[in-house]
């Protein structure tokens, strides 16, 4: 029998949720509740698109011209978005995970990134996909199996559905009051303002401001947010709402000060602004490089994320 293109697949199921795990990049493949798709599906043998539910590390999000210096040495990693010359999203989203333990409602996946050129070192990831009355719970865990510290950050690449119409028709909860500005042409990071006074091209001021809940409309997003609102426990989340009264809701615990929101804009018509592309991070944008929120991990130190997608 062959293997699907997206390796193989990890059906889980718990009430009215059902879940497919891709071994390829441990990703998301589907999410459903009642019939209902709280995220954006691809096919079992189809080569996934847009990174849609994969599992990114030892980097989310870029390295700007994939270069950054670690323990006083120059690195140089492939550069995996070439029409903005960047390092996007880690080295283990085309990584086929092996299924260490599965349940009828739960999966464990294991990889190695070995050490390589510009990124020499070794990190046992574990990522777990489980289904409970709450929806799907995932983490990470990651440990340097290594002799030398190592640079790290993680985070998932889910596109989310609310329910009916696209992003556009979709009212969006995000209480950060900061956001990452970036440069237009490669979407580099410039610096840090405040979500009510921000202008982002020609935007007016607080577009970005979804504090509380209100209509994307036609508003491109592709930026990192951060201080974060979290509740007692420590989780923040994002939550959608479609016009037909569904919605879906993302909460991340603390280990993630950071989120990407994405409208998931492309230039076909059929397949543009289908989710909305939600992405707790451990660290920014090229964090790499500015080294803010970058884990270092020493040599045997683990460290872990957490996140879960709910209905709505």
């Amino acid at each position: 029998m062959s293997i699907p293109l997206s390796g193989t697949s990890i059906d889980l199921e718990h009430g009215d949720y059902t879940a497919s795990i891709a071994s390829v990049g441990a990703s998301l493949r589907s999410l459903t509740h009642a019939g209902r798709d709280l995220v954006v599906p691809f096919g079992a043998d189809e080569v996934r698109p847009a990174y849609r539910g994969a599992t990114l590390a030892p980097w989310p999000n870029r390295i700007v011209d994939g270069r950054y210096s670690f323990a006083g040495i120059e690195q140089q990693v492939a550069l995996t978005e070439p029409h903005l010359a960047n390092a996007l999203h880690g080295l283990v989203v085309w990584q086929d995970f092996d299924v260490r333990d599965r349940g009828d409602d739960f999966v464990e996946l294991t990889t190695t990134i070995q050490a390589q050129q510009g990124y020499p070192h070794r990190i046992d990831l574990t990522v777990v996909f489980r289904l409970d009355d709450d929806g799907l719970f995932s983490s990470v865990v990651a440990r340097n199996t290594g002799a030398d510290a190592a640079p790290f950050g993680t985070g998932p690449h889910p596109y989310l559905v609310a329910g009916s119409g696209r992003v556009d028709e979709w009212t969006m909860l995000l209480p950060a009051s900061e956001i990452l500005m970036v440069t237009p042409d490669r979407l580099s990071p410039v610096a840090l303002a405040g979500v009510a006074t921000a202008v982002v091209g020609s935007e007016p001021p607080a577009a970005y401001d979804f504090r509380s809940a209100r209509l994307v409309g036609d508003l491109f997003i592709d930026h990192a947010f951060t201080a974060l609102s979290r509740d007692a426990d420590g989780v923040a989340s994002v939550e959608l709402m479609a016009p037909d009264g569904h919605g879906v809701a993302m909460r991340w615990d603390a280990a993630c000060p950071w989120v990407q929101v994405h409208t998931a804009d492309q230039d076909n018509p059929a397949t543009s602004r289908l989710g909305m592309a939600v992405e707790p991070m451990t660290c920014p944008p090229d964090a790499f490089n500015s080294g803010t929120d970058l884990i270092v991990l020493q040599p045997d130190e683990s460290t872990t994320a957490g996140w879960r997608i709910s209905a709505l």
